[in-house]
């Protein structure tokens, strides 16, 4: 080992920081005794040439500095303390560690029994002196330098904000306009064939799934699979490398940066799907790669000292009640926002991050933090609203200033298109906003995250042609994944060449995008669903990276493409589809009519009793032009055509009667579901005349602003 130079350094910002002279690094470490900073050579990553004692220590945090050192520098910590697993520490330090605030990886975990602080094959008490560093990716130093070139947020307001959930690899792995040397990374995400799609589809932000350096699961490898989706994170700062096309170590930082830069400069946010919920370490069986072996106690939430409270169904659960992990979490999106010009986040099992001793709590220290502090509280923060402990569904209660994944919005559209019976009560609710789970909580309707698939679950395609799960792939028996899917296959299990069921599933997916884009709230579309992405009937790949997850661009569904455009752009042309408040259900000053109003196809309103009919499925919804109660930016009042929504989920045609002139005239068919119809000059009708709806399908009548 070589000696170097060093200084005392300082204790803040955590992490390696290069100020181009030198890197300070500070780590927290509040129960260990002794913690050494390995530097590793830049050929070959394996070879530990220097090893630095960290003599400096303040608030927890030891730190050193060395003058000279560069960007591209690999380094890990060995920490010392008691290994007493029956008191919550597992101090080893013959196990190489990760420094949680890495802002780059190089290298993947090689799995190997010396990766585990204890003996392999015994108890987790028992203690190990195998070497971890071969198999352990290093951490990186990095530049922060990079030319944004005036780069903006696009903030892009809620109600016009149409998000869509996708994959970096799974996006363009198999697109046939992407260079094949970038596919699949975030250079071609960025790219402009990538950037001319979203736009012509209408989407305003892209929702990444998983892009946290992660680990691939022992098991996954084992039966040749990976954890393809991510949720098993394991750097917090860091971009994963498997998704940097240069394959130069730290360049996924330069190349991340340069991907947001060009989705900006198209007018496009970027929303992390992040999982600061757990790590990759697991339970007390789990190896030691970072935080298990920095301070085992500091960091997770642990019982009897030995054993991990798990309410996320991954073996172990972040201590948010720390301080040290709620800082560590703050600085990461902290980074992400201000380095990395992220627009947003979508938390995943976010009700652990609100847990107190036990109980979900919105007043938890965690909300407290993020609603103070001036970076994170203007970006878009979207909660998965549960998890998988006791009392952990919590949708409708995250604070003011949170939207939420609706998974009530979910499960009653599924239900009400596929004819189960079902209240029209909570339909009408969902479709506008779900003012009972956020009105009397002063949020808006745009608190919902309106969706009828995520990658969780089946595709929109799968959701018309499957009863049941088809996970075979998984190697689990087909036990994994949800078996009550709320979806129906239209009378034959998988692809078939029946006509008749093939034209009904056309239907339906039209059916379930048309009520999607045209509800109120935040609609979020799954890459792929827009064009008839399958996946078999998997309905939960999160391991199949390959072609069963990845986007088929050479087999796509142009008419159901075109109808998503089309229904996008005619959703956002029309601002009463994209209210900020809600509907009141009262007189619009000036006029005899309410803002909005329920009929029956006889063309009477609906009365209370009408509302209880458990096997009604049928309904008209009139939303008024004149009472959206906004401004534009420039203060000026903004007015819309009025519109006639009829919802149609009974399997026979339906006649609707027009109602009277006192809710407008002039009527215009704008939307077809059934007949794969968006045009706002289609065919013309009277007050109390009839139009027929078909079975299973959503017609749009418009009165134009002109004749209110």
């Amino acid at each position: 080992m070589k000696s170097t130079t060093t200084y005392p350094g300082s204790p803040f910002p955590l992490g390696a920081t290069y100020d181009g002279e030198g890197v300070n690094f500070a780590i927290f470490a509040e129960n260990a005794t002794a913690i050494d900073l390995c530097l590793f050579d830049e050929i070959s990553g394996q070879s530990e040439t220097t090893t630095i004692p960290l003599l400096e220590r303040a608030y927890h945090i030891w730190h050193v500095y060395i003058p000279g050192l560069k960007p591209g520098q690999l380094y890990g910590y060995r920490v010392d303390g008691p290994y007493e697993p029956e008191n919550g520490h597992r101090f080893n330090r013959n196990k190489l560690l990760i420094d949680p605030y890495t802002k780059a990886l190089a290298g993947t975990v090689e799995w190997n029994e010396s990766l585990f602080s204890y003996q392999m094959g015994e108890e987790d008490l028992t203690f190990s002196e195998s070497d971890s560093a071969p198999y352990v990716p290093k951490s990186v130093v990095i530049d922060t330098n990079f030319d944004w070139e005036d780069d903006t947020f696009p903030k892009i307001p809620y109600n016009h904000t149409i998000v869509y959930e996708t994959h970096v690899k799974g996006f363009t792995q198999l697109h046939p306009e992407i260079p094949e040397e970038i596919r699949g990374t975030y250079a071609a995400l960025g790219h402009p064939v990538t950037i001319k799609y979203l736009k012509e589809l209408g989407v305003t932000a892209v929702e990444l799934m998983p892009i946290h350096s992660f680990i691939n699961d022992s098991h996954l490898i084992e039966k040749g699979l990976k954890n393809y989706w991510g949720y098993n994170s394991i750097g917090f700062f860091s971009p994963d490398a498997e998704y940097s096309s240069s394959g130069v170590r730290g360049e996924q930082v330069t190349e991340f940066k340069t991907m947001v830069k060009e989705l900006h400069k198209a007018g496009i946010e970027v929303i992390l799907d992040v999982v600061y919920n757990h790590t990759a370490e697991g339970n007390e069986k789990g190896p030691t790669l970072s935080f298990k072996g920095i301070d085992n106690a500091a960091y997770y939430r642990l019982h009897e000292g030995r054993y991990y409270n798990d309410y996320t169904g991954t073996g172990n659960t972040l201590n948010v009640m720390q301080p040290n992990v709620l800082r560590l979490i703050m600085d990461s999106l902290r980074y992400w926002v201000q380095e990395m010009h992220v627009d947003g986040f979508r938390f995943d099992l976010a009700s652990t991050l609100a847990r107190g001793l036990h109980d979900v709590d919105k007043l938890n220290s965690f909300f407290d933090v993020i609603y103070q502090d001036p970076i994170i509280s203007q970006s878009k923060l979207i909660a998965e609203p549960w998890d998988v402990g006791e009392g952990g569904y919590q949708v409708g209660k995250f604070p003011p200033g949170w939207a939420e994944w609706n998974g009530m919005y979910r499960d009653c559209v599924r239900d009400y298109w596929r004819g189960a019976d079902s209240k029209l009560g909570e339909f009408a609710s969902r479709f506008l906003g779900s003012p009972d789970l956020y009105r009397e909580d002063y949020r808006s309707p745009t608190a919902s995250i309106n969706f009828i698939t995520a990658h969780d679950g089946f595709t929109l395609n799968d959701l018309v042609c499957y009863n049941d799960k088809h996970n075979e792939a998984n190697g689990e028996d087909n036990n994994d994944g949800e078996s009550h899917n709320r979806s129906w296959n239209c009378g034959v299990e998988g692809p078939t060449d029946d006509e008749e069921i093939n034209k009904l599933r056309q239907q339906q997916k039209r059916n379930f995008l048309t009520t999607l884009f045209l509800s109120q709230g935040v609609a979020m579309l799954v890459a792929g669903d827009e064009f008839g992405r399958t996946q078999g009937g998997n309905n939960n790949a999160y391991c199949q990276d390959n072609e069963i997850s990845w986007l088929h661009w050479d087999n796509q569904d142009v008419d159901l493409l075109e109808y998503t455009k089309k229904i996008i752009k005619f959703s956002q042309d029309h601002p009463v589809f994209c209210r900020r408040g809600w509907f009141k259900g009262q007189p619009v000053q000036g006029t005899d009519r309410e803002d909005i109003a329920w009929f029956l196809p006889d063309g009477n309103e609906m009365s209370d009793e009408d509302w209880q009919n458990g096997y009604a499925k049928s309904l008209g919804v009139y939303l008024s032009g004149h009472a959206i109660k906004s401004v534009s930016d420039k203060g000026e009042r903004i007015l819309d055509d009025s519109f006639y929504v009829l919802f149609n989920a009974h399997y026979e045609p339906i006649e609707y009667q027009i109602p009277s002139k006192k809710w407008g005239g002039n009527w215009v068919k704008v939307v077809d579901s059934y007949n794969n119809y968006v045009d706002e000059n289609g065919e013309k009708y009277d007050n109390g005349e009839k139009i027929t709806v078909e079975g299973r399908s959503v017609v749009v009548l418009k009165s134009p602003l002109s004749t209110h």
